[in-house]
């Protein structure tokens, strides 16, 4: 039986947290704790994957053949997770993504690998509603784009104000969903708000 070998961390990575820990008033060398700078190291490249990938790359392969579909195409209730870039602190959330196609359409797994390429970086909501929504307008050249955000930042919810339960909204509209009063009430009617 042969191990999987386990992920390179550098040295600097596992100190700081151990300095983290002993900073905290903790002893990083008693058992509990002897692998936690290692464990975080290994969780934060993965919260972090995003950095390692280009979400747009994801929009590349499209279909041109909808049988004359020409609706809005929505995918809700996408939850990601993210970090606060200025806490480093969770995240939590659900997104709706929608978009009025012009000439293609994309699988719609696709949309929520565009979400999530850019919620594992160090974010900001109002970032991460924007960066989704515009991917999709460079990319699949719609005629409309709408991307709501919904989430709990536990840099306000478990420390700060301490106010758990409340969620932030963000929307991004582009095109018709901008332009056009009808195709907006319409479109967040359809992700329910």
């Amino acid at each position: 039986m042969t191990s999987t070998p386990k992920p390179d961390i550098p040295e600097k990575v596992t100190e700081a947290v151990r300095t983290l820990i002993e900073w905290a008033g903790d002893d990083p060398t008693r058992e509990g704790l002897a692998d936690t700078p290692r464990r975080v190291a290994r969780a934060w490249r993965e919260y972090a994957a995003g950095y390692g990938e280009d979400p747009a790359l994801h929009l590349s392969r499209t279909f041109e053949e909808v049988g004359g579909y020409d609706e809005i195409v929505l995918l809700k209730d996408i939850p990601f997770q993210s970090h606060c870039e200025h806490h480093l602190a969770p995240i939590i959330g659900k997104a709706a993504i929608a978009y009025l196609p012009g000439n293609k359409v994309v699988g719609i797994s696709k949309l929520a690998r565009v979400l999530n390429g850019f919620a594992r970086r160090l974010q900001v909501q109002e970032r991460l509603t924007a960066q989704v929504a515009d991917c999709i307008w460079d990319h699949l050249e719609p005629k409309g784009v709408a991307v709501v955000i919904e989430a709990s930042h536990a840099c306000m919810t478990a420390r700060g104000v301490r106010t758990p339960g409340v969620m932030m909204t963000t929307s991004r509209m582009m095109g018709v969903f901008r332009s056009d009063e009808r195709s907006r009430r319409e479109v967040l009617a359809l992700m329910g708000y």
